[in-house]
């Protein structure tokens, strides 16, 4: 049984300061569902391919879990989130309140080379608000209309992400980022029973074509992902494309799949596949949301 209601975005708390292909504002609900249907609140929480760290930040602020780790290996997101949770984050902030948006300078800031935290931080920001759907991958390009023909400014929400991110600070305690790979923070965690994970490798597989043009680190272990979530001692949740090879990957390794809807950046409807242990949960608020909507007692 698929969940075909979808999600509307508007109602969730927006907290990342990316603008990400790929991100997961919509699953919000689900996975708050999800973590509230185990036994008990996670000791931990494990994001180990943060990207745009919705979830994450949604667990750490709401205090579903009693400690987060984020995990990124893209070394330009890694910057950010790794300066974000630190406590220098206003220096990023009071840059961002700063910058004048005009193509020159935001040329000037994508042309740096500065090996720097703070300054790989401030241009991939830079990049993710200016580049065509926030694609930081080799080959994205400056977009040039902006929101309704009104150019590059029209991108910059320089007071939003400067409260987004003063909220990450405050939650920063909650919060511990890791920049490595994701497959191994999870096996490295695998026998705790007290963690929760959540699962969204942004990377090419069957049915994620658009992984080589989307994200910078698009190669993946496949096989070798599902057989560490299996081994996971901790409940996760895992979210692929909906797409016969991947149900083929989950049936292989026993677990549970459920369809749910979803829009993309362009608004069309599409469905993503919801990987799991036992995804109960899912199909009982999706069989309670039909019979509320039917008048059912």
């Amino acid at each position: 049984m698929s969940d075909t209601r979808i999600i509307n975005v508007a109602s969730v708390p927006k907290r990342s300061p990316f603008r990400y292909p790929g991100g997961k504002t919509w699953l919000v609900p689900k996975a708050r569902t999800w973590i509230r249907s185990l036994p008990f609140k996670p000791k931990l929480f494990i994001e180990p391919f943060a990207g745009g760290g919705i979830i994450s930040l949604t667990v750490a602020s709401e205090r579903l879990a009693d400690h987060v780790i984020m995990c990124e290996l893209d070394p330009d997101v890694a910057a950010v989130w790794r300066f974000a949770t630190s406590p220098n984050y206003k220096q990023l902030i009071e840059e961002i309140l700063r910058f004048e948006v005009s193509e020159a300078n935001v040329k000037e800031v994508l042309a740096g080379d500065s090996a720097k935290d703070f300054d790989i931080a401030f241009r991939t920001i830079v990049k993710n608000r200016m580049f065509h759907g926030g694609i930081l991958a080799p080959g994205s390009s400056l977009m040039k209309s902006g929101e309704n023909g009104k150019g590059l400014s029209s991108r910059w929400y320089a007071k939003t992400l400067a409260t987004r991110l003063e909220a990450i600070a405050d939650i920063s305690d909650r919060i511990t980022f890791i920049e490595a790979d994701g497959i191994k923070l999870m096996a490295d965690h695998k026998d705790d029973d007290t963690t929760a994970t959540f699962i969204d490798p942004p990377y090419t597989a069957a049915g994620k074509k658009a992984g080589s043009r989307l994200y910078r680190y698009n190669e993946l272990d496949h096989p070798g992902l599902f057989s560490v979530a299996k081994s996971l001692a901790g409940d996760f949740l895992m979210t692929y494309d909906n797409a016969a090879g991947v149900k083929e990957l989950a049936l292989e390794h026993g677990l549970d799949t459920e369809e749910i809807s979803m829009k993309n950046t362009h608004h069309a409807k599409m469905t993503e596949l919801l990987i799991g242990r036992d995804l109960t949960w899912a199909r009982c608020e999706n069989q309670s949301s039909k019979q509320l909507h039917l008048g059912f007692d």
